[in-house]
């Protein structure tokens, strides 16, 4: 894990390409406290790295982000306020190459859509 006590899986459910995952945001953590003071905002980046760690974990390999193609944050993430995020993830490979579309929601509110691909790098 990057940001080391940021986040914790609570579950993780695999049913072929399709993964489920529930994580809980630890609101008390430094990176809320200058992003934003007073207003703690999940970063976007550390988005991106969740869902990075999440599929490494799945497929059992290192990965490298390497393109990006469709990313829509369409609500912010307040760990006070939504400490329980789900998110979607689909994920199929091909010649060394991992793609991935997510979405990312909370309650019945969809924060993020993404689509991305990542490079095998171990």
């Amino acid at each position: 894990m990057l940001i080391k006590g940021l986040y914790t899986v609570q579950s993780l459910v695999e049913e072929g390409q399709e993964v489920k995952a529930r994580v809980r945001l630890h609101k008390e953590h430094e990176v809320f406290k200058g992003h934003f003071p007073n207003n703690p905002i999940m970063p976007g980046v550390c988005m991106l790295q969740m869902i990075k760690e999440l599929t490494e974990q799945v497929t059992g390999k290192e990965l490298f982000l390497s393109v990006a193609t469709n990313v829509k944050f369409m609500a912010k993430i307040n760990p006070e306020e939504n400490e329980l995020i789900d998110l979607m993830i689909n994920i199929s490979e091909d010649n060394g190459i991992i793609k991935v579309k997510n979405v990312t929601s909370y309650d019945q509110t969809i924060a993020l859509k993404l689509s991305t691909t990542f490079k095998i790098i171990a």
